[in-house]
This record gives C-alpha cells, sequence and structure tokens, in this order.
C-alpha cells in the first residue's frame, strides 16, 4: 500500500516533465520563426547602450500590449515586465532577457548591419549588439505571443523581465538586475524561480550547454589612477612619468594570477581593458588611469586579488616616485544555478533539444548579472548554441565581427516556453 504514494508523486512531478511538447503549442512556436528572425534583424540595426534603451522598451512594450498582457514600463529606467496569467492558478515563474547593445563599431557585410553610432565615456562610438542580446528580446517576444495564445496549458502566472543594463550602467548610475530587484520585479506577484538564457558564438545551433552550481564569474570593475610629476619629454629626470609605472603595474598585476592564485582551485582572470595619459609626444604627463576587470569564481580568491592589487598599485607606483589609488565596483556575483531546481529542469531541455545535444560545460569566467536574481530566488541560466554547424572559426562576444546564426533562435523559443509551462505544472 505504501507504494502508490510514491507512485502518485511520480506521476505528479516527474511525468510533466517527460512528456512530449504540446503539439498546438509546438506548431505555433514553428510558425512565429520569421517574426522571431525579422524582431531580432531590427534590433540589431537599432541597438542602444545601457540605461539608454527607449526605443528598444517601446517596441517590447507595444508588443506585450498586442498580447493582452498586463505591461510594466520604466522598471530600473528602461526595463519592461509582462504579466501573462494562465486559466489555473499557480506558482510564479520569471523569464529573462538583456535588451542592451556594446560600445562596438560593427564590422560585417550582413544586410541587417548596425550603423549607429553615440558617445561612450567621451568617446565617439559604434554600437553594436555584439553579445547577442538582441537574439535574447526577440526570443523572449516570441515565448510571450506563443504562450498568450496558451493560457489554457498555463498553471499559475509568467512573468516576462526585459533587462536594461546587464553590460553594466554608466559610471556614476545605478542600473540592471540590482536596480530592477531594488524596484520590486520580483515582487507582486512574488516570483518562485526564475529562468535565462544566452546565446552562444561559439556553440553549435542545437546544442544546449548548463552547468549546475557555479556557472559564470564574479566580476569587479576597477579604476587605478597613477600621480607623477609631468616634465618635458627631452628631460625624464626632472618628473615622474605614470605611465611609465602604469606598464609596471599592469605587469605585476598578472604576477598575481600566475604566481599567487591557486588556479586549481577555479579561475581567474584580471584585465585591463583601458589606459588613459598624455596630451602631447613630448610631454611626460602628470597622471594616467587604468580601467579594467578581474573575475573569479572563487570568494577567498576573490578577496586575496583584490588585497594583492590594491596593495601592488599602491606599493609599485611608491617605488617609482609616484602615487597610485584603486576603486572598485562590483559588477555582478557569481551565476549561480540552484542543483535542485536544476536537475529539476534538465528533462525539459532533454525533451526539447535532444538528450545528446544537452552537454554539461565548465564554468566560465564571463559575468552575468542575472546572478542577482539568483540571490533572491532560484534560478537557472543556459546557454545556447547560435553557430552555424560546421563553423570552425567563430568570432567571440564582444568583438566588431560578432555573429550569430538565426537558425538558433526556434530552439531558445521552444526550451523557454517549456520550462516555464514543465516549472508551473510540476507543483
Amino acid at each position: 500500500m505504501k507504494a502508490l504514494p510514491t507512485l502518485f508523486l511520480f506521476i505528479l512531478f516527474i511525468a510533466p516533465l517527460k512528456a512530449q511538447m504540446d503539439a498546438s503549442l509546438l506548431k505555433d512556436i514553428e510558425k512565429i520563426e520569421p517574426k522571431v528572425i525579422d524582431w531580432r534583424h531590427y534590433f540589431h540595426q537599432n541597438p542602444e547602450l545601457s540605461n539608454r534603451e527607449f526605443t528598444t522598451a517601446k517596441k517590447i512594450e507595444e508588443h506585450l500590449k498586442s498580447l493582452g498582457l498586463e505591461v510594466q514600463t520604466k522598471i530600473a529606467k528602461t526595463g519592461v515586465v509582462g504579466i501573462l496569467k494562465g486559466e489555473k492558478p499557480g506558482k510564479v515563474v520569471a523569464l529573462r532577457a538583456d535588451i542592451d547593445a556594446l560600445p562596438v563599431t560593427e564590422r560585417n557585410n550582413l544586410p541587417f548591419k548596425s550603423e549607429v553610432t553615440d558617445t561612450f565615456l567621451g568617446t565617439e562610438t559604434g554600437v553594436m549588439h555584439a553579445c547577442g542580446h538582441d537574439t535574447h528580446i526577440a526570443i523572449l517576444m516570441g515565448v510571450a505571443e506563443v504562450l498568450a495564445k496558451h493560457k489554457n496549458l498555463i498553471k499559475g502566472t509568467i512573468k516576462f523581465i526585459f533587462q536594461p543594463a546587464e553590460e553594466g550602467p554608466p559610471p556614476g548610475e545605478e542600473g540592471g538586475a540590482k536596480l530592477m530587484i531594488k524596484e520590486g520585479v520580483l515582487k507582486n506577484p512574488d516570483v518562485d524561480a526564475i529562468f535565462g538564457l544566452h546565446i552562444n558564438s561559439g556553440t553549435p545551433v542545437g546544442t544546449i550547454k548548463y552547468k549546475s552550481g557555479g556557472t559564470m564569474a564574479a566580476v569587479e570593475r576597477f579604476v587605478v589612477t597613477v600621480k607623477g610629476k609631468q616634465t618635458h619629454g627631452s628631460a625624464p629626470w626632472d618628473g615622474v612619468d605614470p605611465i611609465l609605472i602604469s606598464a609596471k603595474i599592469i605587469d605585476g598585476f598578472q604576477t598575481i594570477i600566475s604566481r599567487e592564485a591557486p588556479l586549481v582551485d577555479e579561475a581567474a582572470v584580471i584585465t585591463v581593458g583601458k589606459i588613459t595619459s598624455g596630451v602631447r609626444f613630448n610631454i611626460i604627463p602628470e597622471s594616467a588611469e587604468m580601467i579594467g576587470t578581474v573575475r573569479t569564481l572563487d570568494p577567498d580568491m576573490r578577496t586575496l586579488i583584490i588585497k594583492r592589487m590594491t596593495e601592488m598599485a599602491q606599493n609599485i607606483s611608491k617605488a617609482y616616485g609616484g602615487e597610485a589609488s584603486i576603486e572598485w565596483q562590483n559588477n555582478t556575483v557569481v551565476t549561480y544555478n540552484d542543483p535542485g531546481l536544476t536537475a529539476q529542469m534538465v528533462p525539459t531541455l532533454e525533451k526539447v533539444a535532444g538528450t545528446e545535444q544537452v552537454v554539461v560545460t565548465k564554468a566560465t569566467t564571463g559575468g552575468e548579472d542575472f546572478s542577482y536574481f539568483q540571490e533572491e530566488v532560484p534560478g537557472f541560466y543556459f546557454f545556447l548554441g547560435g553557430m552555424t554547424p560546421g563553423n570552425t572559426t567563430p568570432y567571440p562576444h564582444h568583438t566588431p565581427d560578432f555573429q550569430i546564426d538565426d537558425n538558433g533562435m526556434l530552439l531558445g523559443v521552444k526550451v523557454m516556453s517549456q520550462l516555464a509551462l514543465d516549472y508551473l505544472n510540476a507543483q
């Protein structure tokens, strides 16, 4: 007699994840693919920088309202949220897409290439969806449309979160997931779990990668200011060269990774991405500024690296007669896939993509502010293939040549739709 409750629980919780996709839902998803591709091309041609996604937000808002969803706007400045209530009561699940682009000048021959320019940190630059956020927007808009047609399949409520400033707000501003949470995006109704994806230019179309636990790195932004003494370029002995000191500091930072960080435990990265100094070839300037990032997957290693970089910048500068200070800004924490939620939802990935196409991956030193949502509620974040099969030289994210195959988005719509339904129906 005791076997009956066990069997009942198996049917109640596991069977819905093993069933096939609803035939009518699948048909509507496949029909919407051309619209998803068109949306992606529109957003790619009209990219907007973090906290400046005004046109992007307006188009998302109009689409969600056309579906009859309850729509909230101007969350975290330009964020948009759509709320879809199913025909049956239940839990609340959130699906998230990031919507901002990068200060990158596009360099390819795509017919929907971005020609947009803007000013970033005082520098004129091209603007490009060089990380695939345009595909994320289009995928989630597609998910919203097909699920709005199938409210009879929804046991509970789905929140569609279109998040600005994932790449980080401009200096001096708040933004991104952190600000959305602060402004209550996970409340009213309260979210029980959240799902997100990131398309990947190095993973073939049709493949999904995931990892339970720590998946992506904590990200810090640092600014080192070096003060020297200005003098004529012909007489360096009369001054203190902040450019030379900066070079020594950069070199020293890398020895923290190569000689001090226990890389057998987890990966870590220190990168200086920008250095600014001087105005003329024959003047040794008074100061220099370096901006960069630290990526860590281990809290103790993060503490060690921040401590040693601070000490090294100050001591190296002093050794050469200058002064240095370093400012820190935390951009993300570790993207942590809740192990229980991950185990629960992997059968959905396998059902939709095929067991052989779902691959366990290693943690990466990329960062994601989706991690802040995961600090508040259980979350699951995975990687979607966006590389044309057979391509052996994909272009990396955040580069002028970055490209994504449009054919990768259909699987994204299928998986995100089914994750929401399976999570809600497994109650």
